[in-house]
């Protein structure tokens, strides 16, 4: 599979006036986009912790007991189904296929944020990026609908306003902008992607002070990925950078496979079953995962959902046998979500499996979870998108200061993870052309 990311590109570029109004539009749209972006993260943080804490509470259970474990995933797919049979837009793009940053009609949002919420709150095990991408980009398409526009300024447009609702998510906007031209480069179109940066940059850096101003509404004190109290990481040490070496050689080889996996559950999935039976076969199978990882020593809730907030647990598992149980059980349900219909992102997930996997360092040698952190989230991100500027710049942000020796480690997890899995890619995952090739001849 290529890059990951399907960024749209300008048709043409824009005359300079052209250019000029998008920038000027860019910045008005940037804070609406923001805050529909974090209006919905709020929401996603208000029903999950109202499913998953309040609700068991009720129940007069201290922890969620094993059929709401089970039973809330199942419910999630079924609202997913409905989302996706009955509201335009088929739920958001497919997270099979990656982080698109199409443009998205608005008539689609209510389909997206329903079926997203109910991935995301239910305990689906996929990201919160996808769906903050297509409302902030459908929000900025939105506000400019009554102006006279042309195909290349309304892109623009809808790249901005997706580019300020995903910076909280990558602590700013410098991540998000990578990511972008990294992916243009990707699909050749580097040259053209460079001016469509400035209308992002300005909307992204008006709009996260609509993140910042919320304060701890709605958990967007914490966005995205943040591990607090991270212990410093002075020096590099050549045992760290031969570990970083292993860590992205070993992510690439777990998660390559787990994508290939996905795509060939999704295939025979959607030959036997329609949509929402497939949908609530995930469900289920996402439930009694997680139960058997609580059963196993591991806990359930480290095993649903995206992972962000998991993060530090994980850094501090001390048992070798806990943290085999939690990262297979987390592989499993993410392979499950990605194939079965659910509707989110796909990095996040894989940022956690990374991390997991640098985990094991810090338990056998006592390395310092700093720069663990560091290495899995870069190895991670770049072996299941593919971008390599773009989760080496991850990684510098998650350890911020405290581990800014970690960085020269972080590139080396990045750059392994991505020669690996560019290797893996191209012998395990089918060529999309001689598929259908081969499906046309079968056919026959």
């Amino acid at each position: 599979m290529a890059a990951s990311t399907t960024p749209p590109v300008p048709p043409a570029p824009p005359t300079p006036r052209e250019y000029l109004q998008a920038v000027l539009l860019s910045a008005a749209v940037g804070i609406p986009a923001a805050l529909v972006a974090a209006l919905f993260l709020g929401a996603v943080h208000y029903l999950e912790h109202w499913l998953w804490v309040d609700l068991p509470e009720a129940l007069d259970e201290s922890t969620p007991p094993w059929y709401l474990v089970v039973g809330l995933p199942v419910v999630g797919a079924a609202i997913v189904a409905v989302a996706r049979l009955w509201l335009p837009g088929d739920g958001g793009h497919e997270p099979i296929e990656g982080l698109s940053m199409a443009k998205t009609p608005i008539a689609y949002v209510p389909g997206i944020a329903v079926a997203a919420l109910a991935t995301l709150s239910f305990g689906a095990v996929l990201g919160p990026e996808a769906p903050v991408v297509a409302l902030g980009g459908a929000t900025a398409v939105f506000l400019t609908s009554r102006i006279r526009l042309g195909e290349h300024q309304l892109s623009l447009l809808s790249l901005a306003g997706s580019f300020a609702a995903i910076s909280a998510l990558f602590g700013g906007p410098l991540v998000g902008g990578v990511l972008i031209m990294e992916s243009a480069l990707g699909l050749g179109a580097g040259a053209q992607a460079i001016p469509a940066l400035l209308p992002g940059f300005v909307a992204a850096a008006i709009g996260y002070l609509v993140f910042i101003g919320f304060g701890d509404w709605g958990g967007l004190d914490a966005p995205g990925l943040v591990v607090p109290n991270l212990p410093a990481y002075d020096g590099t040490y050549i045992a760290d950078l031969v570990i970083a070496v292993c860590v992205g050689l070993v992510s690439a080889f777990a998660i390559v496979p787990l994508k290939r996996s996905a795509t060939r559950l999704q295939n025979r999935g959607k030959a036997r079953l329609r949509m929402p039976a497939f949908l609530l076969a995930g469900g289920v199978a996402v439930g009694l995962v997680a139960v058997a990882a609580d059963l196993l020593g591991a806990d359930s809730q480290d095993v649903l959902f995206s992972g962000q907030t998991s993060i530090p647990a994980v850094l501090a598992e001390t048992s070798t046998s806990v943290l085999v149980v939690l990262l297979v059980a987390k592989a499993i349900a993410y392979a499950i979500s990605l194939a079965s219909g659910f509707r989110g992102g796909p990095i996040f997930p894989a940022i956690f499996l990374g991390i997991g996997i640098a985990t094991f360092p810090v338990i056998w040698f006592d390395m310092s979870p700093t720069v663990a952190l560091a290495m899995g989230a870069a190895a991670g991100m770049a072996a299941q998108s593919r971008l390599l500027l773009s989760s080496m710049l991850l990684a510098s942000i998650l350890v911020g200061s405290q581990g800014a020796d970690a960085v020269p480690a972080a590139v080396l997890a990045a750059a392994a993870a991505w020669l690996a899995a560019t290797a893996l890619e191209r012998r395990l995952l089918p060529d999309p052309e001689a598929a259908a090739e081969a499906a046309e001849e079968a056919s026959v």
